[in-house]
């Protein structure tokens, strides 16, 4: 797809995608662009839903994991490439966010991304103008949706994209995966399960966050299904560095905490959301 991005934050994108290998920092990258890095940083966090900085360490670590999977380099220059200044630094942080040591996730050989690069595209038409109504995807959707799944793959612990579309495939053909759009741009994503009620996907574009496009997939989907069920949706447990906010949004949303799971070795919490929440929804 053809993006115009947004001046000056494309140019910061730009920069930092080509510079993942140096120190970088939002001074740095505001001198690069010849913006404010007051403006820089505001802007920045409006359009991508995550600071510069941690944009910044999200792409880093990403392709840090990456080299570990697909490279035979030591751990140890993996980390300087990455920008710590040792190892243990290194593995500290990586743990911290992938829940396993680099040499951990080494062994297991699954690659997954904490942060894409970000494609900040203009939108189709302003972000305040009329959306479509939810309608169900299909299989001619999913370069769209899988488009806008890698843009928010922050918001998902452990997403594996292969895995992530054989499921997708099925809830389509289950008409089981809803969808919200701006003119031909998927902004919006919902895919679940009719039988039990668990959300398997729920994402958002980050420049239509404000849209409250979450609670108006959350109604749909509330209506289509049995009277009185819950819905459910596993994310991040509390306190895990990784969550860029996706909990928080969430229990916005009226969710409450239910068990603590383990899913692909990935700490996380299943959320529910009861039938007297989702009535406020609808």
């Amino acid at each position: 797809m053809n993006c115009h991005m947004t001046d000056p934050i494309a140019e910061a994108i730009a920069y930092i995608e080509s510079h993942l290998d140096q120190n970088l920092n939002l001074e740095r990258v505001a001198d690069a662009v010849h913006y404010s890095r007051y403006h820089l940083h505001r802007m920045f966090t409006a359009a991508a839903g995550m600071t510069l900085h941690d944009y910044i360490r999200r792409r880093k670590l990403t392709e840090a994991a990456r080299l570990l999977v697909f490279s035979d380099l030591p751990v140890i220059q993996i980390a300087l490439v990455a920008g710590y200044e040792s190892q243990q630094a290194f593995t500290d942080i990586f743990k911290a966010m992938y829940k396993q040591s680099p040499a951990a996730y080494r062994k297991k050989q699954r690659f997954y991304p904490l942060q894409s690069a970000f494609p900040l595209c203009r939108p189709l038409s302003s972000p305040g103008g009329p959306l479509s109504p939810v309608a169900c995807a299909s299989f001619h959707d999913i370069p769209a949706w899988m488009e806008l799944a890698a843009l928010t793959v922050d918001g998902f612990p452990c997403f594996e994209e292969a895995d992530h579309l054989e499921r997708l495939r099925e809830s389509i053909r289950r008409q089981q995966a809803l969808i919200l759009r701006d003119e031909g741009r998927i902004v919006g994503a919902l895919a679940f399960s009719r039988r039990t009620g668990n959300i398997d996907f729920l994402t958002v574009h980050p420049r239509y966050r404000e849209r409250k496009i979450e609670e108006t997939l959350l109604g749909h989907l509330a209506r289509n299904l049995p009277a009185g069920r819950q819905i459910g949706i596993t994310t991040f447990r509390k306190g895990d560095r990784a969550d860029t906010g996706q909990r928080k949004a969430y229990q916005r949303l009226g969710f409450r905490e239910a068990e603590l799971l383990t899913e692909f070795g990935y700490p996380t919490q299943r959320l529910l959301l009861p039938p007297e929440a989702c009535g406020v929804i609808l």
